[in-house]
Parts: C-alpha cells; structure tokens; sequence
C-alpha cells in the first residue's frame, strides 16, 4: 500500500478532471486549414447569394473574348456568371449545385480584380485557398495631380523595377491602374505591400521598405534569431526635412530725399479734372456702357484680324524666280 502513494504523483487542481486523450497525437498540426471538398457540405444552400461590379468602358473588348473563360473556370465550383454589356456589369451567384460555402466572396474578389484590368489567367488565382487580394484607394491620399503621378510613377519605378522587386519579395502579383492598386497573393505578402503603398503615396520612397523587407527575407533563414528581436538588425531611416532655398529678390534702393511725396488727387478730384463729377446717374450708366462696348468692339476687330491672317496671300517669291528664269 505504501509503493502504491510513493508512486502516485500529486495532481494539479486545475488538471484534476483531465482525461487523456488517445486519439490526440503531437503529430497533428492544429493549425492547418483542412482543404474543403466536394461532398463535405451534405445540403445545397437555403437562399441564394449574389454579388455585382461595375467595370469601365475599355474593359468591354477583353471581357467579352475572356468570359467563357470565367463561366467554365466558375462553373466548376457551382457558381453562375453573367456579363451586362448594357449596363457594364458582372455578376456571381450561388446555385443548387454550390458546394462551398465562401467561394461567392472568392468569385466576388475574381470580378473585382477583372474590373481593375488585371488579367485573367492571374486573377483565378484568387479562387484558392491560400490565395486573397487587396484593392488600395490611392487617388484620395494626396490632393496635387501633379504630386500623384510623380508619386505614383515612384511606386512602378524605372521600367517596372520597383513593382517587380515587391512581387518577387512578398510572392504578389501587382497591377497599378488608375487611382487603385490591385494586389493579389498570400496574405501576409498583401499586408506588407499595403504598406508599401501607402507609405509611398504619403511621400516616403518604396526603396526603404524594400531595403527591410529584404533584411527580413535574410533574417528568417537564420533559426537562431528565430525568437529574438529583429530591431537591431533593421535599417533605421531618420526623415530629413530639406528646405529649398528660394532665390533673394533684389531691391533697389531708392535715393533718399527729405521731402515726402507729392500727394496724389483723389478720385473725386479726378472726376471734377474730367467732368464726371457734374454728370447725372443715369448719363453715367451709359458713358460706361458706351466705354465697355467700346472695348469690345477692339476685341473683336483684333481676333478677326487674327482669323483673317490665315487667308492672307504669301508673298509673291514664285512669281520672282518664274520671271528671273524667263530672263535667262
């Protein structure tokens, strides 16, 4: 009895209603998403779901070569696909047959990603599971057109550099167009170029964060530095708030002289130099009128005058050399 107590170990509170679990082995990874198959939802859906976007103009031509592309890529899934030339429209939406319930959202981000010209063959890669997309608003971050463009033309870079190094660093496909930037990929990759982007409309260069996310790439090969703080090994960026200096206007001084200036006539007496001042309201009116119309008809001579010089004959230097070689 006494080897019996010796070998039993005291037991926690917490754990005392703790049973073992046979079929809970430390081979299983929790964290897995299992893949969803055809067969794993037992009934069809109770209502249907549907979802629609608008796309532009110059999106009609490919849309209409690529989209029995999309019916049959959709129609596996069991969902249906319609395109409105008339309104400028696509649509998705379940059936009977839907055998997933989250591929309407998948097929909603396809037809988002169509509408913002990405093309096809990339865009069906949203339907994975592994696989999301972003749509970045970037035409309301800076007000200046000018400061847009160039800002914007720094996130393509020379060539198309500055996106390629971004897809090869987060694994992402980048399509910039217009006022959007359409990113499709894995989901941590469409954190980072969410930041990217945004940092780089708000004035901050994409070179930076590629210099960072290229020091992290190098970082996650070494296990040592698994659980310690990357911080020292980041490169830090201290912004430099650089002032252009504008060129000093140059004043002329002027001779110095005891005496003020003369003192300037008033408009009451310039009216009473030029007998304004005596005239009644009404005869006023019209010396105005008679002065604006005036003008106008100046202005009108002159854009004539101007209209009238295309027709005016060039000078006769034809005519000189046709005389010059009868002479000879």
């Amino acid at each position: 009895m006494a080897d019996v107590t010796a070998e039993e170990k005291p037991v926690n509170k917490n754990k005392r209603y703790r049973k073992d679990k046979p079929w809970d082995t430390d081979d299983i990874d929790h964290w897995k998403i299992e893949e969803f198959k055809p067969g794993d939802m037992t009934s069809h859906m109770l209502e249907e779901s549907s979802f629609a976007t608008l796309f532009p103009k110059y999106r009609e031509k490919y849309l209409k070569e690529v989209w029995p592309n999309v019916v049959s890529c959709l129609k596996e899934y069991g969902i249906h696909a319609l395109l409105d030339l008339i309104e400028g429209s696509m649509t998705v939406k379940t059936t009977r047959k839907t055998w997933d319930p989250y591929i309407i959202i998948k097929a909603r981000d396809l037809i988002k990603l169509l509408a913002r010209s990405v093309p096809f063959e990339q865009a069906k890669r949203v339907l994975g599971d592994e696989m999301t997309c972003d749509i970045i608003k970037i035409g309301n971050i800076t007000r200046n057109k000018e400061r847009f463009v160039k800002r914007r033309q720094r996130l393509i870079g020379p060539n198309g550099n500055t996106l390629k190094a971004l897809e090869l660093l987060t694994e992402c496909y980048i399509k910039v167009q217009g006022s959007t930037v359409a990113t499709l990929g894995p989901y941590k990759g469409i954190k980072q170029i969410r930041k990217v982007v945004i940092d780089t409309m708000n004035n901050i260069h994409p070179i930076y964060n590629i210099k960072i996310l290229m020091t992290k790439r190098e970082l996650m090969k070494d296990e040592s530095l698994k659980f310690e703080s990357w911080d020292r090994f980041l490169p830090q960026f201290k912004k430099k708030n650089v002032q252009t200096k504008k060129p000093k206007k140059q004043t002329v001084k002027k001779k110095y002289t005891p005496f003020p200036p003369p003192q300037q006539p008033s408009k009451i007496d310039l009216q009473l130099e030029s007998g304004e001042y005596f005239l009644k309201e009404r005869e006023k009116k019209q010396q105005k009128n008679d002065d604006k119309i005036a003008k106008q008809n100046e202005k009108l001579a002159e854009k004539k005058r101007k209209r009238e010089e295309v027709f005016v004959a060039p000078t006769e230097d034809i005519i000189r050399t046709s005389a010059s070689d009868q002479a000879q």
